[in-house]
């Protein structure tokens, strides 16, 4: 029997959602994976930028080495880049450095980061 995988892109969720969920997750790591979600949701859906780039600040700074957050959090930066067009100064060099992080070492950083950092540089037109 052959299925078909689907993807959905998630939600974004009310602010005081997502800051519960993602604190959690940054003191349980075994609530990564639906702080993974809530990041994402957050970085493509939600309109307050400011918002979405605290977030991925506050867990690309705090996720400890080798947590998948810590790339997602890169990633995450490059959707907000291509979405608003502009991203703080902080979020810059908070996105050069996982994606530094991953190059060097991928066990601590993933890829994720490295694309997200490309995504940045290609939208925000830096070289």
């Amino acid at each position: 029997m052959h299925t078909h995988r689907s993807f959905e892109n998630p939600p974004a969720l009310p602010h005081e959602v997502v800051a519960e969920v993602l604190e959690r997750a940054l003191r349980d790591r075994s609530a990564e994976f639906e702080a993974a979600s809530v990041l994402v949701g957050s970085a493509l859906h939600d309109d307050d930028r400011a918002f979405v780039e605290h977030w991925c600040v506050e867990v690309g700074t705090r996720a400890v080495p080798g947590s998948p957050l810590l790339g997602l959090a890169g990633l995450c930066l490059g959707h907000t880049a291509r979405r608003f067009g502009r991203l703080g100064d902080t979020a810059l060099a908070l996105a050069r450095s996982l994606a530094e992080r991953a190059e060097a070492d991928p066990a601590d950083v993933d890829g994720r980061a490295l694309d997200g950092y490309d995504d940045i540089r290609d939208f925000l037109r830096l070289w």
